[in-house]
């Protein structure tokens, strides 16, 4: 069966019309007359201008979305980048803040370390940096720990001093540890000079944590206040003209025949982590067969291998 289309129904596909060179002109002529009329300031295309301006906002608008969009997608990236930027940043911050505290102690602990080196090549012995452990939890008993014992050569009645002045002395030795007593125990003395006039006496702890008691002084003694204190190298356990102390005070008492001094010591005991053990001459020599261990009570916190015996120098 054939079927006809009527001639109105037909939709050609390339409608006949006006040439696209005649629309050419048509639109180019349309334009030097507007821009003509515009030059000359006409102010009759005024209202038509007004109103395809109008006409043209919504597409303008359109036209200039996506690039508003794509600047809000950039906004609200840049801002979720600057502040994982912001937050890892300030982890970094804490981080190095952290290691520049741990940087500065460490600092502090190096100057502390050439000190005491550099006060043990005045010393002309044989000395070895030791580690602080543990201090006394007893205000009245004044004691130390070192991380160094009988396997280095350590002995009891070893000297301990810092870059400032004496410490104390060794008071018990374990194979990897030792103790200490320090010169602010009551139960220690050491034979000091005064530096100024050659003045021998004992100079002992009185158990404050920061004094030195000299009892024994002639009530007539050339002794002033600033007088600096130093070892006399009696007995041969303390290197002789080390300091050890200053007086700052002296103590009359009605009718005695003796004054009290009152000195506080040079070295810093409260202070730092390490400590020098110095060898004397009398570390060279035996101990007497029959001489017996001294003996001092300790109250300190369990120290490593605490429970080997006590070696005598």
């Amino acid at each position: 069966m054939n079927t006809s289309l009527s001639d109105s129904s037909r939709n050609p596909l390339f409608p006949r019309g006006p040439g696209l060179g005649l629309k050419l002109t048509l639109f180019v002529t349309l334009s030097i007359v507007l821009m003509v009329a515009e030059n000359r300031g006409s102010q009759k295309l005024e209202p038509l201008r007004q109103w395809l301006s109008w006409a043209l906002t919504p597409v303008m608008w359109i036209a200039a979305s996506p690039a508003e969009v794509a600047d809000g997608v950039d906004h609200f990236r840049s801002r979720e980048s600057l502040l994982t930027d912001n937050r890892e940043l300030g982890e970094r911050l804490l981080k190095q803040d952290a290691r520049l505290l741990r940087l500065e102690a460490l600092e502090a602990e190096n100057a502390r370390i050439r000190e005491l080196l550099a006060s043990s090549s005045s010393l002309q012995d044989r000395v070895l940096i030791a580690e602080i452990l543990a201090t006394s939890q007893d205000p009245y008993r004044h004691q130390i720990v070192l991380n160094k014992g009988a396997r280095d050569g350590v002995y009891r009645g070893q000297a301990l001093v810092d870059a400032e002045g004496i410490m104390g002395q060794v008071v018990q030795v374990n194979r990897g540890s030792s103790v200490a007593l320090l010169i602010t125990d009551p139960d220690h003395g050491i034979p000091v000079e005064i530096n100024r006039t050659g003045l021998q006496t004992i100079a002992l702890g009185r158990g404050d944590g920061h004094g030195l008691s000299l009892p024994y002084l002639p009530g007539n003694a050339d002794v002033k206040v600033g007088d600096l204190l130093v070892t006399s190298g009696l007995g041969g356990r303390f290197p002789a003209g080390y300091p050890v102390g200053q007086i700052h005070e002296l103590k009359h008492a009605g009718g005695e025949s003796f004054m009290e001094a009152i000195a506080y010591p040079k070295a810093k005991l409260n202070q730092g982590r390490q400590a020098l053990l110095v060898w004397s001459e009398r570390a060279l020599t035996p101990p007497d067969a029959g001489e017996a261990p001294v003996t001092v009570p300790i109250d300190l916190p369990p120290a490593p291998e605490a429970a080997a015996k006590p070696v005598s120098p």
